[in-house]
């Protein structure tokens, strides 16, 4: 008895030793939290330190950034839950993915996950992080023991490390050895592209849904191992602006659920209390709302938990700042507040586990038996199958369930004609059942229509899928079932052929594009052919690509063998071609088959330049073309050389006057210039560009100001569009819109729009009712009736490009990217 005593008696001063090595922040930093900003790497190795001295602590590592950096989870409960934590996370995914399991809902405890620092300089989150770990892992407070008895703590302390450490670096390197609280002190301004964004200057809070990011799509496979009951997303906001937390402001999505609506504000209503105690200044239901599917909080809230947003005012605001009101803002005053809404929230998570494990279960349960929305089915029309699989990934990512083909005619709602029309489902078009755990996500994602109850939203309002893929498709009110779980290889048997004259290379996706970079790194000479033609029974629409073998094999030996394997290597058909005499259309040796330059691309990129258009042109050629470009400043723009740069790529942006004269010559030499959207706006007017702003006859009567001033902070409707779908009619003969068909859908978040060209190919404009989807204002409506959106025009020996719309909107508009890389490398 003595020895089992004394065995006791070791092993609890071992526990009390542990506990006591563990380090706070303040002593493993060698400063006091919130005087320094911390470097990602130093808050790693606090995780690590801390998780290694407390059993109560498992980390995750679920990948690493652009630049290197690692992304870990930490994992925090009691010893009960934390001896037995994958029978939690097994059994909660059971409850999510409507199954039958034998664990009590009384005995799984609730899953919270706080996700800080997802925009790089709202950097007072990771540091807060760092305090709520060495919280929970001490637990010396009986309250906070009493927590996570009932609820497992998911801290994600940087979900954007590249970002944070460009900000973090930066303000370490301008700030003096005190911290200058004046607002225009150079450590409260940013140079370009700041902090904000990733490696590639995309705002990964805009990115839960599409996963186009490395961080993001990591992160999601590690959500979707655990799916959280409920999800904060920690952020800053201007530093005048006091904290706000939930419930969100309107519009909400009507699939949010009115439990998911009571929780929020019940968890507001605790934030409050400790706010209240403290006497800080908080605001909710303004400003922050539940539509757009991709951020921290809607993502969450579509997948059965509770998403909240909750933002600090500190945005520039370094280590401490003067604002309007004339006190002083210090990053440890932020750390305060993100740190009492992370423990107040886990205390209601704990007060509510039960009733949030009840409502989780019945979430998927009511989504899987009875689905959201007017429409029970989804088929997408398998008219490109690249377009289509790069669908089916999404979908996969977003563990939305699916199947091919249905031997059946239907009546559906059709995306094209916005009618209800009959059709018939073929082999390979998508067929989304939503009668299924995720149907709310997928309803979200596919509804043709999504319905605002309030203008004042803070992001786009229209996002279907099918618009944005550029694929047709009809929304069905029955339960069709698909027969297949796998695209049907369409295989030809090509002729047997010697000695070809030539191959024929089809072109209709951006895949098809990595075929002609692959060719042209090799030296080889393609054709693209302007026109169609027919030849040995077969019709090949324009836009195909041409290989004649007398052109090519003179520079490579065994040139059909490299075909061959070529080929294979990208999955592609070369069909070959047995003479250069063609049944319908011009012969091989026309003018109609051009020899397609190899395009040597330079982006502009500065202050003049926005950051996030960079980025997305950056990222569609690093990570999904693979293809070389040379980035550049505005100033490098006058010494272009032709021999060098032959495509120059100019982002959104506000570009100085001097970029006209620059580039005229150049042009004129034979460069093509790509401009896209406000990069047109700069050059208005400037010889030798002959786009014009189309512009609008003003009424005689002055129109009367009926707005109440109640309504200040409201958007004015007639004339807002935070984002909505127009159709743009095509000339489908043009290179330009090759492989698109008779329409392009895309995505409109300003009125800008311009006269057709006099001297140029107006390739795409808007007619009258080309409105499809989305938020846009009457007078928005009016302006965006008619004009052009997409034209070329000839200078010179040179050619400019004018994209009117954002083509590469956020990585996730597919359709955007065929019309971008026509402009790269089909464009003369």
């Amino acid at each position: 008895m003595k020895r089992s005593l004394l065995y006791l008696l070791l092993c609890c001063l071992g526990v009390s030793s542990a506990m006591a090595q563990t380090p706070s922040p303040d002593e493993f930093l060698g400063y006091p939290l919130g005087s320094h900003f911390t470097p990602h790497q130093k808050v790693v190795d606090y995780f690590k330190k801390v998780a290694s001295l407390n059993k109560n602590i498992k980390l995750q590592t679920y990948g690493k950034t652009y630049e290197g950096r690692e992304l870990l989870l930490a994992v925090i409960s009691d010893q009960d839950n934390m001896d037995k934590l994958e029978q939690i996370r097994t059994n909660n995914l059971n409850f999510s993915s409507v199954t039958k399991t034998p664990a009590k809902m009384s005995q799984q405890p609730a899953i919270l996950w706080l996700s800080y620092n997802v925009h790089g300089n709202e950097a007072n989150s990771t540091e807060t992080s760092m305090r709520v770990l060495y919280t929970l892992a001490q637990a010396t407070d009986g309250k906070v023991k009493d927590w996570l008895k009932n609820t497992v703590v998911i801290i994600d302390p940087c979900l954007n490390p590249d970002g944070r450490e460009r900000y973090v670096s930066y303000y370490n390197m301008v700030s003096g050895k005190v911290p200058n609280p004046d607002p225009s002190a150079r450590e409260h301004s940013e140079p370009w592209p700041g902090g904000r964004p990733n490696h590639y200057y995309y705002d990964l809070n805009r990115d839960w849904a599409w996963q186009t990011q490395v961080e993001t799509k990591q992160r999601l496979v590690a959500y979707h191992q655990w799916m959280p009951q409920v999800h904060v997303d920690f952020h800053e906001q201007g530093y005048n602006e006091p904290y706000y937390f939930a419930p969100a402001a309107e519009p909400v999505h009507q699939d949010i659920t009115p439990w998911q609506r009571e929780f929020q504000v019940i968890v507001g209503k605790n934030n409050a209390k400790y706010f209240d105690e403290n006497g800080w200044q908080y605001f909710t239901k303004e400003r922050f709302d539940l539509l757009y599917p991709s951020y921290g909080d809607t993502y969450p809230l579509y997948n059965g938990a509770i998403g909240m947003t909750y933002e600090q005012g500190g945005i520039r605001a370094g280590l401490a700042v003067v604002t309007a009101d004339g006190d002083t803002l210090t990053l440890k005053d932020r750390i305060d507040h993100h740190f009492t809404t992370s423990m107040a929230t886990l205390e209601t998570v704990s007060a509510n586990a039960e009733k949030l494990m009840s409502e989780y279960k019945k979430y998927f349960e009511q989504s899987a038996s009875n689905p959201p929305g007017a429409y029970t089915t989804y088929i997408v029309k398998a008219q490109n199958i690249s377009r289509l699989r790069k669908l089916a990934d999404l979908l996969k990512n977003n563990h939305i369930a699916f199947a091919f083909g249905a031997e059946r005619t239907l009546n559906g709602y059709n995306y094209e004609t916005q009618k209800t029309e009959s059709f018939k489902v073929e082999r390979n078009d998508l067929i989304v059942n939503l009668q299924q755990p995720h149907s709310v996500m997928a309803n979200v994602l596919f509804e043709p229509q999504t319905k605002v109850t309030d203008s004042n939203t803070y992001d786009i309002t229209a996002w279907a899928l099918p618009y944005a893929y550029g694929l047709n498709a009809y929304a069905v009110k029955e339960a069709v079932t698909g027969s297949f779980n796998f695209i049907e290889e369409k295989k030809e048997t090509l002729p047997n052929l010697a000695k070809p004259y030539a191959w024929v290379i089809p072109w209709n996706s951006v895949a098809d594009a990595q075929v002609l970079i692959a060719l042209q790194r090799q030296k080889v000479k393609v054709r693209i052919a302007e026109e169609g033609f027919t030849i040995g029974g077969k019709a090949y629409p324009a836009g195909s690509l041409l290989v004649y073998r007398n052109e090519n094999e003179r520079n490579m030996k065994d040139f059909g063998r490299f075909l061959t394997e070529t080929a294979k290597d990208f999955n592609v058909a070369f069909f070959p071609i047995a003479s250069g005499y063609v049944e319908k259309g011009k012969d091989f040796g026309s003018s109609v088959y051009r020899l397609l330059a190899v395009p040597k691309i330079a982006v502009v990129a500065g202050q003049e330049v926005s950051s996030g258009g960079v980025g997305e042109v950056w990222h569609f050629f690093e990570q999904e073309l693979g293809y070389p470009i040379t980035m550049i400043s505005t100033q490098s723009a006058a010494y272009l050389d032709l021999n060098k740069i032959n495509v120059l790529i100019m982002p959104d942006g506000s570009y100085n006057d001097k970029m006209a004269e620059q580039l005229s010559s150049w042009l004129n030499a034979g460069g093509k210039l790509i401009l896209m959207e406000d990069a047109i706006t700069s050059l208005l007017g400037k010889k030798p560009f002959e786009i014009k702003k189309k512009e609008y006859a003003k009424k005689d009567e002055k129109e009367s100001n009926e707005r109440r001033y109640a309504e200040k902070d409201k958007d004015d409707l007639e004339n807002a569009i935070p984002g909505a779908i127009y159709k743009v009619s095509l000339d489908q003969s043009h290179p330009l819109a090759l492989g698109l068909g008779k329409y392009y859908y895309t995505l409109k978040t300003d009125e800008k729009i311009y006269e057709p060209l006099e001297n140029g190919w107006n390739v795409g404009t808007l007619k009258a009712n080309s409105y499809m989807a989305g938020v846009a204002g009457e007078k928005v409506k009016k302006k965006l009736n008619a004009g052009m959106l997409f034209g070329v025009q000839e200078v010179g020996r040179g050619t400019v490009v004018y994209l009117g719309t954002d083509v590469l909107f956020r990585s996730f508009w597919e359709n955007g990217k065929q019309l971008f890389t026509n402009a790269l490398f089909l464009v003369n």
